[in-house]
């Protein structure tokens, strides 16, 4: 299924093609320092799925600790629809804040909870 979202100003749009809420997929909230605060309920889809419909040059990167995620926001309004990054097999992948889609019930997806603060 194909997805469309944004930031709350829409200077980062985006489309994404996945199973949202397939047996094996749902949405990950993670507890680490900058989840967190963000609060994003993220899924993860491979970096290929994600498409921008705006420049790159329109957001914002932040990294922390071991710098392997890039965290993007918009630097406009604040809002962060996606990061980035490469998993410990190598492929490279996204991880979609489900907020900043359009048009998903988020109380209808499988919720996991992942310790980040842990690592």
């Amino acid at each position: 299924m194909n997805y469309t979202g944004s930031c709350h100003c829409g200077r980062i749009a985006f489309e994404v093609d996945g199973e949202l809420a397939g047996e094996l997929t749902g949405v990950v909230a993670c507890n680490c320092s900058i989840c967190r605060r963000k609060g994003a309920l993220m899924w993860f889809v491979p970096r290929a799925a994600l498409k921008l419909k705006t420049s790159e040059s329109d957001m914002a990167s932040y990294s922390f600790n071991k710098h392997v995620i890039k965290h993007r926001f918009c630097p406009h309004c604040g809002i962060h629809p996606f990061g980035e990054g490469t998993r410990p097999d190598g492929v490279q992948s996204a991880a979609i804040n489900v907020r900043c889609v359009n048009d998903v019930n988020i109380e209808s997806l499988p919720v996991k909870h992942y310790d980040g603060r842990a690592l």
